[in-house]
């Protein structure tokens, strides 16, 4: 085999490994939206869970997912009170909180910012960031 056989076989390597890549990087692409699309349906199911608990009747057992995500709107409310005149974006509070910063976990909070914003407890001053309602 001579050098320019080898460069040819090599150029073939590479771009099937280009190819095979782009492949790979567009299933990727399509589990992280398929990833965002479930928690964020995770977390409206959490909500309404919460709604649906708030008016149980008396004398109903907790839920124990109920008291995490009691505690994670517990934390949200607690950072935007310590710091009224401040907007976050949703990564920003999970640094300052030291919540997990993966995209699922963000794009929970996303949704809880959302519900927070609709009761009027928060504002949106711009795309993506929100801040306490004074």
């Amino acid at each position: 085999m001579n050098v320019t056989d080898l460069l040819a076989d090599l150029q073939a390597q590479h771009e099937a490994a280009t190819a095979r890549a782009g492949e790979l990087q567009e299933q990727i692409d399509h589990l992280t939206a398929a990833l965002a699309e479930t928690a964020a349906r995770l977390a409206e199911l959490d909500i309404a869970r919460k709604v649906i608990a708030e008016v149980a009747p008396a004398g109903t057992e907790p839920d124990p997912a109920q008291n995490e995500m009691s505690t994670a709107y517990q934390a949200i409310v607690n950072a935007f009170n310590q710091h009224p005149d401040q907007a976050f974006a949703a990564r920003e509070l999970h640094e300052l909180l030291d919540m997990p910063t993966d995209e699922a976990s963000v794009n929970i909070s996303r949704s809880r910012l959302a519900r927070l914003l609709r009761q009027g407890f928060l504002t949106q001053p711009g795309r993506g960031r929100y801040q306490k309602r004074t």
